[in-house]
């Protein structure tokens, strides 16, 4: 299946449950096709966890949530060897990290220890337990969600962890018009239930292929490596985007090319996932008191996007 195609069912399917966000459910798709993991970060009742669920639902994989809470152990995640008394022996009694879509809902509201218990899960696609490594199925995606606003009893991703995540979105409030769309289609049962599986493993899994062979010439890799040092160089950045990061922007290029039916990237495609790789990723030296840490990086990148050069010549 082309991964135009693939992003098109999954964007019209996603869309029968969360209206009016077809930007937000694109770059989620995109995310998934480049094989990147994704944060939800906006304020309750926007459709965090919704999208999260029709995303789910619309593949035929196997899905987990997992409600994030402070008493959450890193073994509730992973699993745990348990010794059964009838047979004699340890058995491993796998976590919800053994399947394909993982929801982590408020994340941030789990201890830095059992947040930690992702990072080998989303970055090496396996997990420890009790000293022995065990692979993860394919493919692995995790969609977490946090609410930037609360922070009693909330433990702040540290830079590490927000670096797993290829990007991070906000779904925001919708228009009038869309309101009351979403008000007038609930009625006794919620529109996720109608939602059914229209793609496979495999039709990801080829997605994933077509997009990572998406061509990416050399002068769009010198624009995204100059966009990389104008974060490094920046008089109001104190740490900017890692190697890590230039390679996530990349990906989602990729993955924004192929969505759109072409078979290279240029600099435009940069520009459209920029905004939503770049700012988790770094870190200001002074806030101004007008703009909290998010905003801040925001508006930096954005101030970088339009002073780094472009490249002109032929791309394709």
């Amino acid at each position: 299946m082309r991964t135009a195609e693939f992003a098109q069912k999954l964007k019209q399917n996603i869309a029968l449950v969360i209206k009016g966000k077809d930007r937000e459910t694109e770059l989620a798709a995109a995310a998934l096709i480049c094989s990147g993991h994704v944060l939800l970060e906006d304020v309750p009742g926007t459709g965090k966890t919704m999208l999260a669920r029709a995303l789910a639902k619309s593949l035929d994989c196997s899905f987990r949530r997992v409600q994030f809470t402070p008493d959450l152990l890193p073994s509730d995640i992973t699993g745990i060897n348990f010794f059964n008394a009838k047979e004699q022996e340890f058995v491993l009694r796998k976590g919800p990290v053994f399947t394909n879509i993982l929801l982590a809902d408020e994340i941030n509201r789990a201890t830095p220890r059992t947040q930690s218990a992702l990072l080998e899960c989303m970055e090496e696609r396996q997990t420890t337990i009790d000293g022995e490594s065990y692979t993860l199925s394919e493919p692995f995606f995790v969609i977490a969600t946090q609410n930037p606003v609360e922070t009693s009893g909330t433990y702040p991703l540290p830079e590490a962890q927000l670096d797993r995540f290829i990007i991070r979105l906000s779904l925001g409030y919708t228009d009038r018009d869309t309101e009351i769309e979403i008000l007038s289609g609930m009625g006794e049962n919620h529109p996720i239930s109608a939602v059914q599986s229209v793609l496979t493993a495999d039709d990801l899994l080829s997605a994933r292929k077509e997009a990572a062979n998406v061509k990416v010439n050399e002068a769009v890799l010198g624009y995204i490596s100059d966009i990389g040092a104008a974060t490094r160089n920046h008089e109001k950045i104190r740490l900017g985007l890692s190697t890590r990061g230039l390679i996530a922007l990349k990906k989602m290029s990729q993955a924004y090319a192929a969505i759109r039916g072409m078979d290279f990237v240029n600099p435009d495609c940069v520009k459209a996932v920029a905004p939503y790789v770049i700012p988790h990723r770094l870190v200001c030296r002074e806030l101004s008191l007008k703009l909290d840490r998010r905003s801040a990086a925001e508006e930096i990148t954005s101030q970088l996007l339009e002073a780094v050069a472009v490249p002109t010549e032929a791309l394709s």
